[in-house]
């Protein structure tokens, strides 16, 4: 176990994924008893995600699965990793947290995303189009506003019961979103872990440009990424086959699918486009035994600077899961919450 990783906070955001021959409620009721699981190892966060007409991910509606998670649970903090703002209104946004606070005080967690949605369709059908995301700083100032009281977009109007409440916002970002954060004194929420030049540009572009504010007198770093922890390093790889191929299968088609069963996609015929994305998702991913973990995280830690570490794995067997973030709490030193 590493003395380097003792301070560092370690986090869980799941994705809801769906496996085969499971429905999507299912991976909901999953999710729940995750966060459950994970409270109990002590992680400090536990996280939901926003999709919208994604076969293979039931997390549509963050901010309602999130009240979800809040109410099965006492001590992990809960939120959204992220609400992708440019697929809401701002007020909406502020209410629904707002709500969030209120019911659950001083455990929740409001993580933002300038992503929109990733079809056409999908647009569409949420009344908006791509250059949504061009105006998220203005987006995310109108909804710290509502907080604050402080918004001028709609004089006059009120976000209740928001207004006055503080709940800690964070911003996932990559490339120009780093920016933004620093522009707002926010913390950065950057992923992940395999693309670590990017990552580490990016975090000095946030460092350099950080403004303190009222939520944040000094830059706080989240690196976030897939770490797969096992007996042997072969079983922690094994343990990411169903998303490289997920990954691999919507490249090529289109589409994103439910996880599959690593020894059903070990004897599927793949196209050499499919195999080379294949491939590509299986590489570079934290994963290994207690001990290897451990030793690649206190690197990545070192050469980010971050202060937390928020940790994304998917994979079919939900047991090994929960093995995997077992043994990874055991490396890194968690200890479960006290009463």
């Amino acid at each position: 176990m590493s003395t380097f990783l003792h301070g560092i906070r370690f986090s869980v955001l799941d994705r809801s994924r769906t496996r085969e021959g499971e429905d999507a409620p299912q991976a909901l009721r999953d999710t729940v008893r995750l966060a459950q699981e994970v409270e109990a190892l002590g992680y400090h966060r536990f996280w939901v995600s926003e999709h919208h007409g994604v076969p293979g991910v039931a997390g549509s509606a963050p901010t309602v699965l999130a009240a979800a998670v809040a109410a099965a649970t006492s001590t992990v903090r809960v939120g959204t990793g992220g609400v992708m703002l440019p697929n809401h209104r701002p007020l909406v946004v502020a209410e629904q947290f707002g709500v969030l606070e209120a019911l659950f005080p001083g455990r929740i967690d409001m993580g933002i995303g300038r992503s929109v949605g990733f079809t056409d369709g999908i647009r569409r059908a949420l009344g908006r189009d791509k250059d949504e995301a061009d105006r998220f700083g203005e987006q995310l100032t109108e909804l710290l506003g509502w907080f604050t009281g402080e918004q001028t977009a709609h004089p006059q109007v009120h976000a209740r019961p928001t207004e006055g409440l503080r709940v800690p916002p964070f911003v996932l970002a990559t490339g120009e979103g780093a920016g933004i954060a620093a522009a707002a004194g926010l913390p950065l929420v950057i992923g992940d872990l395999r693309g670590r030049d990017r990552v580490l540009t990016a975090v000095d572009t946030y460092r350099a440009g950080f403004r303190p504010s009222p939520w944040a007198a000094e830059p706080y770093v989240v690196v976030a990424g897939t770490v797969a922890v096992a007996a042997t390093e072969a079983e922690a790889r094994r343990l990411l086959i169903p998303e490289a191929w997920s990954l691999a299968y919507s490249r090529t088609r289109g589409v994103f699918p439910p996880l599959a069963a690593p020894e059903r996609i070990e004897g599927l015929p793949m196209t050499e486009r499919q195999r080379g994305f294949y491939e590509a998702g299986l590489d570079g991913h934290v994963h290994g035994t207690e001990e290897q973990v451990a030793e690649a995280l206190e690197r990545a830690v070192k050469e980010t600077g971050a202060q937390e570490v928020l940790v994304t794995t998917s994979t079919y067997d939900r047991a090994a899961l929960s093995e995997s973030y077992r043994r990874l709490a055991r490396a890194v030193g968690l200890a479960p919450p006290t009463a």
